[in-house]
């Protein structure tokens, strides 16, 4: 492995906040890669007429890949792709508000379909529309002329961008990487069949899938054995302390969006509300006796299983694909910028430069358009700026940013 650094894996979990797990390298290699794909992907969306298209090659690998043909049936889709972003029927329901696909009831079903007068719009809506509630298994989908498009442009994207990382980071980096990442894949593949036959979502034909495949991979082991989901452990309860710490803070923190940030349901068992006489606006947050122990869980945990994969796989494997992931961060150019910020830094049109374009759906630049593109800006700028602690330790997809990070 020429020009990285061998060192020991693993660091011990007291010193564990100065060392990222597998599975955080994984992720943010993934979202910097997203984030630079994405760009590319609006940009020229945006050439062929169709603005603010902000949907994610999330959404290309788990569903509209196999719309290729222009037209299937749901349960059709149902057995092909994994719904690893959110349910088929939900993905449907988006991607036919914002006008990628329409959804068109069986002729021969004469069941009726429930439908309804939006109160504000004024436009039918029909069982389906926008949350995929009441889509049923035998209805058709088409994709629409933008739908045709994206479709057109989506697939020479991967080879365009793995072309760009080649010439950034050298032929032999990427290359590299790619080959580690395949060879413990393939023993993933044959240590649990039933798991990888399931996992048609995450070709390993391109870096993003082979990314995605092993965070996947370490994801269900994570689950399987802690008390709070790794995307929870790796993001939220990681940045917060016993200390208080201000709410609106945690999207910076985390390196998330405000929305997949947020305090819900999920977070609340670990986190208490706290007084801080300083803080003038907003919830100051804390770590409660629960989120400390899953806390220390975490490190603990994702240790281990990064152990385990060397007993299963190979030390060499498994420190081979950490050694080339972490080179990614180490390389610089000569102005002493690190090389994965540059493919962040996003072209003019898109809304991460700042284009005020509607957001998905909608015809007109709204005031919650404005907040979200004034967010993705100020995310941009800070994955651009220090990519090794802005990026996030797990990739959370915003359905409001088309399921993007």
């Amino acid at each position: 492995m020429k020009g990285l650094m061998t060192r020991n894996t693993h660091t011990p979990a007291n010193h564990a906040e100065s060392w990222r797990p597998l599975s955080a390298l994984l992720s943010q290699v993934l979202v910097a890669y997203t984030v630079e794909f994405d760009n590319e992907f609006e940009r020229r969306m945006a050439e062929a007429g169709y603005p603010g298209a902000t949907v994610s090659l999330t959404v290309w690998h788990s569903l509209m890949r196999f719309l290729a043909s222009n037209e299937a049936r749901v349960n059709d889709l149902e057995k092909k792709a994994v719904a690893v972003l959110a349910p088929v029927n939900f993905q449907l329901g988006c991607l036919e508000r914002w006008r990628f696909l329409t959804l068109q009831s069986d002729p021969t079903d004469a069941r009726p379909v429930r439908r309804a007068m939006h109160h504000r719009a004024g436009r039918e809506l029909r069982d389906g529309w926008g949350s995929g509630r009441g889509i049923r298994y035998d209805w058709i989908v088409r994709l629409t002329p933008k739908g045709q498009k994206a479709i057109v442009i989506w697939p020479g994207l991967f080879a365009e961008i793995h072309q760009r990382w080649q010439q950034r980071f050298g032929v032999e980096v990427i290359d590299g990487l790619r080959g580690a990442l395949t060879e413990v894949a393939a023993q993933l593949h044959s240590s649990h069949p039933v798991a990888a036959a399931a996992e048609k979502v995450h070709t390993t034909a391109n870096l993003p899938g082979l990314l995605a495949h092993l965070l996947l991979a370490f994801t269900r082991e994570f689950d399987r054995q802690s008390q709070a989901p790794l995307w929870l452990c790796a993001n939220t309860l990681r940045v917060l302390r016993e200390k208080p710490v201000a709410e609106r803070e945690i999207a910076r923190l985390t390196g998330a969006s405000s929305e997949t940030s947020g305090i819900g349901w999920q977070v609340k068992p670990f986190i208490a509300l706290a007084v801080d006489a300083k803080a003038r606006r907003g919830k100051m947050l804390r770590l409660n006796a629960r989120g400390l122990a899953a806390q220390a869980e975490y490190w603990k945990l994702v240790e281990k299983i990064e152990k385990g994969w060397d007993d299963r796989f190979g030390a060499q494997k498994i420190r081979e694909v950490r050694e080339r992931l972490e080179a990614l961060f180490r390389l610089r150019d000569p102005d002493g910028s690190p090389l994965l910020a540059k493919g962040m830094i996003p072209p003019q049109g898109v809304k991460r430069a700042g284009e005020q374009t509607a957001s998905l759906g909608a015809r007109k630049v709204g005031v919650a358009a404005r907040k979200r593109i004034k967010d993705l800006v100020a995310q941009t700028e800070e994955f651009v700026r220090d990519p090794v602690n802005a990026l996030p330790h797990y990739p959370l997809w915003d359905m409001n940013r088309g399921f993007g990070p």
